[in-house]
């Protein structure tokens, strides 16, 4: 359940998806929407055998060379391709029809056929098809997804044999900068592409296709182009660092900036979805207005625009809007969680994505013109 209401702006990202080619923006400001959490992790799946891959070690161009091909022939099995239809109406025949609509990349988590992607790839889609390594296509059930992370989860049902999950790193495993980058995807339909490069950079604090900033994405120099959005991002030891996603482009080409959300985020954000269809949402139990509407009321921060019953927001006390004498009155507007900044959604949803149902957080508000603190209990939204 979203605790929240929003409007959503124009995108301008350059997702790397076919039938989608616009510029990037990274403004750190977001538009409106709710709160999530980290929930204990889900167990992970059990990936197959690999072939073996040398991890990339100082020495000749050679060794570099050999590396590479390791790297493909072990991840190449475990990337597939991934197109959608929408449903269309026919403006003279007014019959509704399913049209090809665009295509990306992905990779198979587990045994169970669960293939995970971006978000903006399936957004929108009616059906789905992804197509294996061995070039077999199977039709897609869309299990769920979290655009606020840019990841969704398909399934397919295919035989065992002809799935080969990703290899996923040690838990704690971190990147470096300037450690290899290999990324396999489907650029402009051309299946199974590889392309090379290094991690240019890591931490970096992006705005995404959720209207919400993702933190800790890795930008990397390893061409990513439209189709290749979905497709995994690995080190030099076949293991997956993250999930392409856009890139910073006027061309809608590489340009050699391009984004990855991290492998950390995606084994808490996948389990998740495959169990529930969602991400789960950390939040205080309240409505907010619009970030829009806060500024055409010149009002900075965030307004609470209702109060859920039962929820910790009501036990702590928290005010939303109310009608009085001389019409809609303000409630609260809250502007910091636990001492951090909250102007905008954006920050709300920051400040309270790592916590979990249980935990408590300082709200800084603002009542009637004065500003106080009030501590407010996190739960999980339905």
């Amino acid at each position: 359940m979203i605790d929240v209401k929003r409007t959503v702006p124009a995108l301008f990202l350059v997702l790397s998806l076919v039938s989608c080619q616009d510029d990037l923006h990274l403004d750190r400001s977001a538009e409106s929407p709710s709160v999530t959490a980290t929930a204990p992790e889900a167990a992970l799946p059990t990936p197959l055998s690999t072939p073996t891959v040398t991890p990339l070690s100082p020495g000749a161009g050679i060794e570099d060379e050999n590396n590479t091909i390791d790297v493909f022939k072990a991840a190449a099995p475990a990337t597939v391709f991934v197109t959608q239809k929408q449903l269309v109406r026919n403006s003279y025949t007014r019959r509704t029809q399913e049209i090809p609509a665009g295509s990306g990349s992905g990779f198979v988590w587990d045994r169970d056929g669960h293939i995970v992607t971006n978000y903006h790839v399936v957004d929108g889609g009616s059906s789905f098809t992804v197509t294996l390594f061995n070039q077999k296509s199977y039709p897609a059930e869309l299990v769920g997804g979290e655009p606020r992370k840019d990841i969704a989860v398909l399934k397919i049902d295919a035989p065992e044999e002809d799935l080969m999950p990703i290899t996923l790193p040690k838990k704690g495993s971190e990147q470096v900068v300037g450690q290899k980058a290999i990324a396999i995807g489907n650029p402009f339909g051309l299946d199974h592409t590889l392309t090379t490069g290094v991690v240019s950079a890591i931490g970096r604090e992006v705005l995404g296709y959720g209207k919400v900033t993702i933190k800790d994405m890795i930008q990397t120099d390893a061409s990513i182009n439209p189709g290749n959005s979905g497709g995994p991002l690995l080190d030099s030891a076949g293991h997956l660092l993250g999930i392409n996603a856009m890139i910073y482009s006027q061309s809608g080409s590489s340009a050699g900036i391009g984004f990855a959300v991290p492998v950390s985020t995606i084994r808490r954000v996948v389990p998740q979805i495959i169990e529930t269809g969602h991400a789960e949402q950390a939040g205080l139990g309240i409505s907010i207005l619009s970030d829009d509407v806060a500024r055409r009321a010149a009002i900075a921060g965030v307004i609470i625009e209702s109060v859920m019953e039962d929820s910790p927001a009501a036990e702590a006390g928290l005010r939303g809007l109310s009608t009085g004498k001389n019409g809609v009155e303000l409630g609260d507007v809250i502007v910091a969680i636990d001492e951090e900044e909250v102007l905008t959604y954006d920050d709300l949803y920051n400040a309270l994505e790592a916590k979990t149902a249980g935990d408590r957080v300082k709200v800084k508000v603002v009542r009637e013109q004065k500003e106080q603190v009030i501590e407010c209990g996190v739960t999980i939204l339905k």
